[in-house]
This record gives C-alpha cells, structure tokens and sequence, in this order.
C-alpha cells in the first residue's frame, strides 16, 4: 500500500492551492491532480519526481509514509541520495546496463526529462568498450559546449560516472553538474557542502570561479575520460634538449669556418 494519494492532498492543502492552482504550480492538467488524488491513476516517475523536488521529499517519503505537519522537513539534502531514482537503460539482449550519450542539442531536454525513463530511451545508447572504466557503475556521456575549461575542446564528449553522494565530491577533480540555472556545466569542483554549496572553477583562467547552491543541483556525474571528434593535429615542438644539440653543432660548425680563416 502506498500514500500517494493522501500526501499529494496533504501537500496541497498545506498550500492552500485548488486542484487547479496546483496543477498550474507543476505545468500540468488539472484533470491528472484529480485523478492521482482520488487515486484512479498512479503518477509516472517524472511527476513523482517532479513533486519530491518541489517539496524536498525524497521518493520514499512521498510514496512510503504518510505526511503530517511533523513530517515535512525544511532542510537541505547535501548527500544527493533522496532527490530521485536514476533512470538507466538496458540492452535487451544482453540485459546489461548501457550508457546514454546526452549532445548539446538534447541538453535543453535532458533537463525537463532526466527523470523519465521515455526521454532517456530517445536518446543514444551503447556499451562503452574502454576496460579501463570499473564495471557496476553508471555512465553517461555529455557533450560540452564552450571554452571554460581549454584545452578540452567545445564539442568533445566528456565520459562520466554517477556520484550517488555528493559528499564523495573530491576537491580540484572534474565533475559535470547539472543544475536548474546552470544547465550541464564540466567544471572543477570545490566541496564545499557544509555551507551548502559547490564551488566551480574552470581551467582557463578568463572565466570567473562561482559558487551554486545544492537545493539548485539536480545531478553530479564525476568525469572519467574524454572524447573528442575531428581530430587537430599539430607537429611536435622541438624539445630543448634537441636545440641544444643544434646550438652546439652551429657553434661547432662556426668554429671550423673561424679556423679555415685565420690560416
């Protein structure tokens, strides 16, 4: 048995909101309210996921418990666990996890649909075949856009690992957070999440450091490698061992035609 029915109500009312004015809160029909309340339909993950970030419920409180004016909890979730359930896809022949490729073009998307198990179907799945990347772990592949963190280039795809608790953020390492006013950023990061926030920096110094607060972070993926595609090759400078070596035969060479010279 589950108290969906009654919290959503629960959480409405405490808002004072009608039916109406709650569905316009969440940018849906009345008509859904009303039918998850009187419990004649049971809410997609997205919609569940929607209410639990709208009132900082993790989904087990939502679902599982019945809330009540001592139930609510005005704090902050600085671990990341209880914001929501990771959808992940599966290859249906292999039954094994997959990783999904989220392109600049889908990033818009991915922020409205991370939670819905439909929109990470739509986009590009594949087993990554690097044995370097420890197995038991979810990847994601986001492609960056910009030049804040040079010299990885505007375009490339940065491969990353799902950090299920953010107090496992190490400091100075790479991580791509996505956040409700930031979008999908690949920044360095600062732990800083007993003042309850994240400190980004980029790698070329022309961008400014700034801090994002956790209640605007919705997920922190940890950077594991790279890719890039067009490949810009540039020859090799001359090391300074090898102009030494010419700086001595010239001067060898100088000292010959000196010599010749003289006699």
């Amino acid at each position: 048995m589950h108290h969906i029915s009654d919290n959503l109500k629960f959480l409405r009312k405490k808002q004072e909101w009608t039916q109406a004015d709650f569905a316009k809160q969440l940018g849906v029909k009345r008509s859904m309210i009303g039918a998850y309340e009187e419990g004649r339909a049971d809410p997609r993950i997205s919609f569940l996921q929607l209410i639990c970030d709208k009132f900082k419920l993790s989904l087990d409180e939502l679902i599982n418990h019945p809330l009540g004016e001592n139930n609510i909890k005005e704090r902050q979730d600085i671990s990341g666990r209880s914001l929501r359930i990771l959808p992940i896809t599966i290859d249906r022949e292999t039954d094994q996890e997959t990783a999904s490729l989220v392109p600049i073009k889908a990033a818009a998307g991915y922020l409205n649909g991370f939670g819905d198990v439909e929109f990470m179907e739509q986009l590009p799945t594949f087993r990554l075949p690097f044995p370097e990347l420890p197995r038991g772990k979810t990847y994601r592949l986001f492609q960056i856009k910009g030049e804040s963190m040079l010299p990885v280039q505007s375009g490339s795809y940065v491969i990353c690992s799902y950090e299920m608790d953010w107090n496992n953020i190490l400091n100075d390492k790479c991580y791509v957070i996505i956040s409700r006013s930031e979008g999908i950023v690949f920044k360095r990061v600062l732990n800083n999440l007993k003042q309850g926030k994240l400190t980004l920096k980029s790698d070329n110094a022309d961008f400014e450091t700034y801090d994002v607060d956790i209640d605007d972070v919705i997920e922190i993926w940890r950077a594991e490698g790279l890719t890039t595609i067009g490949l810009e090759y540039e020859a090799p400078r001359a090391s300074m061992k090898n102009v030494a070596e010419e700086i001595s035969q010239l001067n060898h060479r100088l000292d010959r035609i000196e010599n010749k010279l003289s006699k």
